[in-house]
């Protein structure tokens, strides 16, 4: 009676620690999007293929269908990385999202009024 309790308990720590690993993945990559993004000239495709690029390096097997939204409203950008971490216990499907806003970048002229 014991044995499949500390079984079941083994694979729940296997799993919520596959949950963390698939956050940091998503947060990685939204930050990666979010840096080609917002640099001066960047463009939302350019963000959404940086973090597409980078689920798939870092974790392809981890972070299960993740989906990219990118956003640039005025002059902040949006990235968010969603999915669903891999499943070790049945019936068990965690969800992962990050989110990363930043400014868009651009230069400016001392002395210059700023718009």
């Amino acid at each position: 009676m014991v044995t499949p309790l500390l079984m079941l308990l083994f694979l729940l720590v296997v799993q919520f620690a596959l949950w963390q690993h698939a956050a940091h993945i998503a947060e990685a990559a939204a930050q990666r999007g979010a840096q080609s993004a917002r640099v001066q000239g960047g463009t939302n495709a350019q963000g959404y293929a940086d973090a597409q690029s980078a689920t798939s390096q870092l974790g392809a097997n981890l972070l299960i269908n993740p989906t990219v939204t990118v956003t640039r409203a005025g002059d902040v950008v949006r990235i968010e990385v969603s999915g669903t971490a891999e499943q070790v216990v049945p019936f068990l499907s965690l969800p992962v999202t990050a989110v990363v806003n930043g400014p868009v970048e651009r230069f400016t002229v001392p002395g210059a009024a700023v718009p």
